[in-house]
């Protein structure tokens, strides 16, 4: 079967942190600019702006159109807008409002699966779609979304839905998910978890990584390395952040030590989160030092 026009490339997707500054936490658009403006640079395929780690359940509504027209207006990247919704209306508004202030540079809205039950997905991924007319990547993240559905289960809603994009499989055992996945759809399928298992899941049929990290180079170069000389290329490339990639996705503190590692790379003016994320503890501080100045 041929791939869909509507597929994502291949490569890396990056997720873009939202960077807040001043007492009020107000969205950062120079932070912002230089951001995006550096993942073009790095080589990202694309850009997932308002996805979980770009804050955009703590924004308004307002808020999530100046990330959007911002990150539009700053480089030429095909762009993927987060929906954090599960129900379907609000889903069809969130990806609505990407559509009018991205406009032709929106290649697909991310809607996490809502239900265990395949034809419920299905009919809501559907709906999503029929409403905006939007390429949909399926996010698989129980984690956040606090649903939780077997592989079979998820092959069985999106098989017959050709406006699928993409999957973001970031359910547990993720390797094991991506084969399984890769083997049943058409669709490209794609690492996240701020690339914990990305070597394995490139071994498993990945089509790349759509996640942050704060050397977003780094993701880049173990992709290509994979692509262009396989496994052993791709872990000498990324070897040398593997210690960063761990210590910055500690739960329940990676999003602050992510925006941290950025304000030090000089990419963020600030690092602050808005609550209820959780600042960066004092006493990992000296070790993140440690773990950004072994990458520079």
């Amino acid at each position: 079967m041929p791939s869909s026009s509507a597929h994502l490339a291949p490569g890396v997707w990056g997720v873009v942190a939202t960077p807040f500054t001043g007492s009020t936490l107000d969205v950062d658009e120079a932070s912002l600019v230089r951001l995006v403006e550096h993942l073009e640079r790095a080589g990202a395929t694309g850009l997932t702006v308002l996805g979980v780690f770009g804050e955009a359940a703590q924004l308004s509504t307002a808020e999530r159109r100046t990330v959007l027209e911002t990150v539009a207006d700053s480089v030429s990247l095909p762009l993927v807008a987060g929906a954090t919704a599960l129900g379907t209306a609000p889903v069809v508004e969130e990806a609505l409002l990407a559509k009018e202030a991205a406009g032709d540079r929106l290649a697909a809205v991310m809607v996490q699966v809502n239900s265990p039950r395949p034809e419920v997905l299905a009919l809501h991924l559907r709906a999503v779609h029929e409403a905006t007319g939007l390429p949909v990547v399926v996010q698989d993240y129980p984690l956040v979304s606090g649903v939780r559905i077997t592989s079979e289960a998820l092959v069985a809603a999106l098989r017959d839905l050709p406006f699928v994009a993409a999957v973001k499989a970031e359910a547990p055992p993720t390797p094991v998910a991506v084969a399984a996945l890769t083997d049943a759809l058409d669709a490209p399928v794609f690492g996240g978890l701020g690339g914990l298992g990305l070597l394995d899941e490139l071994a498993c049929g990945a089509a790349g990584a759509m996640t942050g990290f704060s050397f977003p180079e780094g993701l880049v170069a173990c992709v290509d390395a994979w692509r262009d000389g396989g496994y052993s290329a791709a872990r000498a490339a990324w070897s040398p952040y593997l210690p960063l990639v761990t210590f910055e996705q500690q739960p329940g503190i990676a999003l602050a030590i992510r925006k941290e590692c950025l304000r030090r790379r000089g990419l963020l003016a600030e690092s602050e989160v808005r609550p209820p994320a959780a600042s960066l503890p004092p006493a990992l501080h000296e070790q993140l030092r440690r773990h950004v100045q072994e990458v520079k």
